[in-house]
């Protein structure tokens, strides 16, 4: 394709190769010749009129698409299955009479959609796993690094840098197991005719309902499925695009979170990016290093979130037995949710594999509010020397807000220490308060915390899925 014609993002800049063909053409049309061969085989199975000479002549022919008889046809007919029928029988002779005997255009179109769906949800499963282990790994690494955490981004109680990394890797689990189970009940439609009703096959097994009711599972275990869903319109439900897509949104919205996160703490100069050495981060300021990849998930992610609300608008206004206002969104919609969420994981692929981790910026940042977060332990150890602990309080909210005053309007470092040590109330000693301002007695137990996480949540899941860990993600832009 020319520059002087639209492209869409998602395959020139985001998606991957192999995400972009599980939705291309050739996969779908291979995947229609597949399906109509598994619809002749199970029809010859149960006794109608159909040869082995005609079964192989269509598997002869299963790869090798005639598409510009197909597209020649299509402007005549303007229907894009009979087109696909037509070439077809041009290259199958003996078999032409007998391609897509019984079957409505939605028995290879929405078929193949599921199945479509199917293996895009196996290549995001795949990758949602790696962002999984590469943020497990992190988490063990830095689970004792202390850090200061936020509560409405304001300095908060400290954490550690791998306790916060396994409240990103927790979300991308419930992810997986929401799309783990979804993948699960996956089901085929199956082959019931234009309103779901299978009277074209009750006219072709001449009202034998037995063999009619085993046309379903055949056709469901020749493409590899336990089971093609009970009843239909012409179509599967559309509620199914909805539950697929809210598992990509749901993913979406566990990358933004990371994503917002780590944009954050770049910003702070605690944790940074991947940057490489030639990367340009501003046209004006040669010294920026923005978080353009976590941007770029942030971006991506709002999309995904967004997009999901199509399928559900889709699946609640199809009339009665099918109506066809949800070809041209759901054709637009899945497609781009799976695209665009391949992208997303990509990119988390790539910035969890090379998070650089500052900890000398961490602890300036920490030890300049760690005085305020050491009060109550200071204050007991003054109650401990005979103190009354209501006195004890007021004096150190006092000598608080004093200490605050001093950094916020005159630009002074935390002097708290200094004012707690000056005041013979406490009688405590300055070098002694400074030996107290070690921020790993301030993490609770967040490295016990870390190691529990990932032994029992995150590695039995990663020994299940051990096949499917290694892979690295190539990043176009």
């Amino acid at each position: 394709m020319g520059t002087d014609r639209y492209q869409s993002p998602l395959s020139e800049r985001y998606a991957s190769k192999e995400m972009q063909y599980i939705f291309s053409p050739d996969m779908k049309f291979r995947t229609w010749r597949k399906l109509w061969i598994a619809l002749a085989e199970t029809e010859k199975e149960l006794g109608l009129d159909i040869t082995d000479e005609q079964i192989s002549e269509l598997k002869a022919h299963q790869d090798d698409i005639n598409y510009e008889d197909a597209k020649e046809r299509e402007k005549i007919v303007r229907h894009d299955v009979m087109s696909h029928v037509y070439a077809y029988g041009l290259q199958c002779p003996k078999a032409k009479p007998i391609i897509h005997l019984g079957a409505t255009s939605c028995y290879v179109g929405d078929n193949t959609d599921i199945i479509i769906m199917r293996e895009g949800l196996r290549l995001v499963q795949k990758k949602l796993v790696n962002v999984i282990a590469q943020l497990a790994a992190f988490a063990e690494k830095y689970k004792d690094l202390p850090t200061l955490a936020f509560t409405h981004f304001q300095p908060a109680q400290p954490t550690t840098v791998g306790k916060r990394a396994t409240l990103w890797t927790q979300e991308f689990l419930m992810d997986l197991e929401d799309l783990e189970y979804v993948l699960s009940t996956l089901k085929l439609l199956g082959s019931k005719g234009t309103t779901g009703t299978q009277a074209s096959f009750l006219e072709l097994f001449d009202g034998d309902n037995e063999k009619i009711d085993r046309i379903d599972p055949m056709i469901a275990e020749k493409m590899g499925f336990d089971a093609c869903y009970p009843v239909s319109g012409q179509t599967y439900s559309r509620k199914v695009d909805t539950r697929v897509c809210n598992i990509l949104a749901g993913i979406a919205a566990s990358a933004h979170k990371m994503s917002n996160d780590i944009r954050l703490l770049q910003h702070l100069k605690e944790v940074e990016e991947p940057f490489e050495k030639t990367q340009i981060g501003s046209s004006a300021m040669a010294y920026k290093r923005n978080p353009m990849r976590s941007e770029r998930i942030a971006s991506l992610s709002r999309y995904v979130m967004v997009d999901a609300l199509n399928p559900a608008v889709t699946s609640a206004v199809q009339w009665f037995e099918r109506t066809l206002d949800d070809s041209a969104n759901k054709r637009l919609s899945v497609a781009e949710a799976f695209l665009a969420t391949d992208g997303i994981l990509d990119l988390c692929l790539n910035v969890t594999d090379g998070l650089k981790v500052y900890p000398k910026v961490i602890e300036k940042h920490l030890l300049a509010e760690l005085p305020f977060m050491a009060t109550e332990n200071i204050m007991m150890d003054a109650v401990k020397a005979g103190g009354d602990r209501q006195e004890m309080h007021e004096k150190i909210r006092t000598l608080s807000m004093e200490a605050g005053r001093h950094v916020k309007e005159e630009g002074r470092e935390n002097d708290l220490l200094e004012l707690i040590a000056a005041d013979p109330a406490f009688g405590l000693e300055l070098d002694d308060l400074k030996k107290s301002m070690d921020p790993s007695k301030y993490t609770g137990r967040s490295a016990y915390q870390v190691d529990r996480f990932v032994k029992e949540c995150v590695k039995p899941v990663l020994d299940a899925h051990k096949d499917m860990i290694g892979i690295k993600a190539e990043i176009n832009v």
